[in-house]
């Protein structure tokens, strides 16, 4: 039993750590499972949310995934995708030169390369960091590439 102890007051000492570090006053208990906690600005574009389009969450805006729901070839996705996210970070007080980290999901991994001849300077001299990967079975809504960001906020 004391072991348990032990390693409870490990968790709860590094939790303390880390809500220190964020900027966190104090963390709080569990919500009940029937109620919702909301943590940032959430801004919703849709009639009937699914998800939310974007967050606001401190000095930090989080993008949905964004997709190219129309024939075309993957140049004309990312294209479009790009366009789409550069929307709406203006949109909600960011811009392309303030996003910080991307994901990008591509339908087939030998669309890699035209994918990053569209992409390439999309960011400014110093890009955001990225992870890029092929989806198993597609990316939903028969997008060729859907790409979500994470950027600061002016």
């Amino acid at each position: 039993m004391k072991s348990t102890t032990n390693r409870r007051n490990v968790f709860k000492r590094i939790g303390a750590a880390l809500a220190a570090t964020l900027g966190i006053s104090s963390v709080a208990a569990a919500a009940p499972s029937n109620q919702k906690k909301v943590v940032g600005e959430v801004i919703n574009d849709q009639d009937v949310p699914l998800f939310s389009s974007a967050v606001k969450h401190g000095n930090l805006l989080f993008i949905a995934g964004k997709g190219a729901h129309f024939d075309g070839d993957i140049s004309a996705h990312t294209d479009h995708v790009l366009n789409e996210i550069e929307k709406a970070l203006k949109e909600n007080g960011s811009s392309m030169d303030k996003v910080l980290k991307v994901n990008v999901y591509l339908h087939d991994l030998q669309d890699y390369h035209a994918m990053n001849a569209v992409y390439r300077g999309r960011f400014g001299p110093n890009p955001p960091v990225r992870t890029t990967v092929a989806t198993y079975g597609g990316v939903p809504g028969d997008s060729l590439v859907e790409i979500d960001c994470i950027a600061a906020l002016d």
